[in-house]
């Protein structure tokens, strides 16, 4: 009977530890590529024994992935178990290894964010603020310690649950499932593109459409407002009921668009950016792009 090659815990636990490191050579082209593959050298060093399959594994890791750098724990499980069953003589080829990644980053890099830097980390963080503010040096210390408490346990036993799930998932590779499953991460993964969009994606077109003089009764009544605090509550009061701040009405193109569409530009933006990626342009060329375009456009008043 042939001895099957298998990962052990020592190994997986090397995998987890060199994870932290994931952003460590982040790149505009193919950003955690560097990271992942440092990540997984514990575990190809263990699975393939010549050069040229080391080799080989170590370039098929060297393509484009990116996700949340916690959430990328259990994608390295899932890798790690097709990565152990094709080298004990699955038939799981480069492709499949690669969709089930790309599959599963988008999905959950929009998960990361809102569980981590905008929910844990600021509760932690006012934990750790509050106590600060009263003069105890726990209050930093507390906060280093059960953020990489929760950190690290998380990142082992995503990565874990990864491993034993990726290795049920190979067992029915001629069944679909596995395809299935990255159709349906990568469905998954364009809703959540979609809702980043209006919130990351921003463009203001400066450029003057219209100036109109308003009527005196369309203004706030600055002559009559008295000084301080109580005129700064008239004057906002005034503004609320529809009362303009001042006499001149600029309409910039950038208004016009929002009564249209709101987000119709920025969401143009990211189709033509995914339109040239499909036509092969270099994520550096269209970034680089963006730059000069922003640029021009704010030196001309366009932007």
């Amino acid at each position: 009977m042939e001895h099957k090659i298998q990962l052990t815990k020592k190994d997986r636990l090397a995998v987890a530890w060199r994870s932290t490191f994931l952003q460590g050579s982040w790149n505009y082209e193919r950003m955690q590529n560097g990271g992942w593959v440092f990540s997984m050298i514990p575990a190809i060093k263990r699975l393939y024994t010549t050069t040229e399959d080391r080799a080989a594994a170590l370039k098929r890791h060297l393509e484009f992935f990116n996700t949340h750098p916690y959430l990328a724990s259990p994608i390295l499980g899932v890798t790690l178990a097709l990565e152990e069953e094709r080298a004990n003589g699955a038939t799981v080829d480069d492709v499949t290894i690669q969709g089930v990644k790309v599959g599963m980053m988008g999905p959950l890099a929009g998960v990361g964010d809102p569980v981590f830097w905008f929910t844990v980390r600021p509760m932690l963080g006012a934990l750790g603020a509050a106590l600060a503010m009263d003069g105890k040096i726990i209050g930093p210390i507390l906060f280093f310690i059960l953020w990489n408490l929760i950190r690290m346990g998380f990142m082992w036993y995503t990565q874990e649950f990864g491993y034993r799930t990726g290795a049920k998932i190979t067992d029915n590779l001629s069944g679909g499932l596995l395809q299935k499953i990255t159709k349906g991460a990568s469905i998954l993964g364009m809703f959540v593109l979609a809702a980043l969009v209006e919130r990351w994606v921003s463009i203001n077109f400066k450029s003057i459409v219209s100036k109109i003089d308003l009527d005196e009764k369309a203004v706030v009544d600055w002559a009559h407002i008295p000084s301080g605090t109580e005129g700064i509550k008239q004057a906002l009061i005034q503004a609320q009921s529809g009362l303009a701040l001042t006499q001149e009405k600029v309409t910039t193109l950038q208004n016009n668009l929002d009564q249209l569409i709101p987000g119709l530009m920025p969401l143009l933006l990211t189709f033509l950016c995914m339109w040239l990626l499909r036509k092969k342009v270099s994520p550096i060329i269209i970034i680089l792009g963006l730059f000069i375009i922003g640029i021009l456009g704010h030196v001309i008043g366009l932007l």
